[in-house]
């Protein structure tokens, strides 16, 4: 929902201001309609529905896997693509994986994004806009911003989006961002927003590695990246998320593993999250399931704490950018 629009056109209306918070906590809620909002004068639902979509985005298509995830491809106004994700699990958790720009201008190689032309940034509506479609469907709990884009470059909508996502029923503990390493957003969120968590894509403790997986290495190094996350964690007492893609014969080899536990000092600041690669069209494969296992074991030997995230939509193209792009090559 465009909430600036929303917010003129009730002012143009002369409604008094706390309309803006009953159709806000009803959008929040997961209205449909706003016929729903049944505390609305009639002429004003009628108004709204002519003059303020309920969604600023446009759904072009649904994949639904197996295990319950779903994934939406959605287009802005002005034609741009991007992508939302529901991931639902077994323990009852359903966790978002939310969109901040539309394609990336960084240009990770393992990524379906990263091969897209760049868009622009999203609006904090249109972010929302993403929860807000799933909202509708079920009640949802978590998200991440670790869909299309890099969100610390947008992050004064990302913050806004953030405010407003408790509303949903997504608390600030249990969101979080993700980056490449983008050291004046790490610098920002050291100071300012809601108490979010923060996650790093590393993937390769090697400098020259790291260069060739995500050339904003050679922007923002790694060291210094690391010393950023640091200070971080100092100020919001909670532990760096460092989420490290699997690939195989690239970065899943044992001493590729002490390095990588080498880098992350202290051990109380971060928590790895070793990802299965979900393959796309760059050429990758992922890492088999006994590397996966030993390259975890080697960094807990090494006092390091790690996970190994569970796939999820592998057989629906989950993986960040790939609906997306498809509808470009497509169109």
């Amino acid at each position: 929902m465009d909430l600036k629009l929303l917010q003129e056109t009730l002012e143009r209306a002369g409604e008094p201001a706390f309309r803006m918070r009953q159709i806000w906590e009803w959008t929040a809620r997961g209205a449909s309609s706003y016929d729903e909002m049944t505390n609305l004068p009639a002429a004003l639902r009628e108004t709204l529905a002519s003059e303020v979509p309920l969604s600023s985005l446009e759904l072009q298509r649904t994949a639904r896997s197996r295990d319950g995830t779903e994934k939406a491809l959605f287009l802005t106004r002005d034609g741009r693509p991007i992508e939302g994700v529901l991931m639902r699990y077994r323990d009852g958790r359903r966790s978002l994986c939310l969109s901040s720009q539309s394609g990336c201008p960084l240009t990770c190689t393992f990524c379906a994004t990263g091969r897209m032309k760049f868009g622009r940034n999203l609006s904090a509506g249109e972010i929302l806009d993403q929860a807000l479609h799933f909202r509708r469907t079920e009640p949802v709990d978590h998200a991440v911003f670790m869909g299309m884009g890099e969100p610390l470059m947008n992050l004064d909508n990302v913050l806004a989006a953030c405010e407003r996502l408790p509303d949903v029923g997504i608390s600030s503990r249990r969101t979080a961002i993700s980056t490449v390493g983008w050291i004046p957003g790490i610098e920002r969120l050291t100071k300012e927003g809601p108490p979010v968590r923060l996650a790093l894509s590393l993937h390769a403790a090697d400098e020259t590695l790291r260069s060739e997986l995500m050339p904003v290495n050679d922007r923002y190094p790694l060291p210094d990246v690391l010393d950023a996350c640091r200070a971080w964690h100092e100020a919001r007492r909670m532990p760096v998320f460092v989420e490290y893609l699997m690939l195989d014969g690239v970065n899943d080899r044992y001493e590729q593993a002490l390095a990588l536990a080498n880098a992350l000092e202290p051990r109380r600041a971060f928590k790895v999250n070793l990802i299965p690669y979900n393959p796309t069209e760059a050429g990758f494969q992922g890492s088999t399931r006994a590397a996966i296992d030993a390259f975890k074991t080697a960094l807990e030997e090494h006092g390091v704490r790690a996970t190994v995230r569970l796939t999820r939509g592998r057989d629906i193209d989950a993986a960040c950018g790939q609906l997306a792009a498809r509808q470009r090559a497509a169109a």
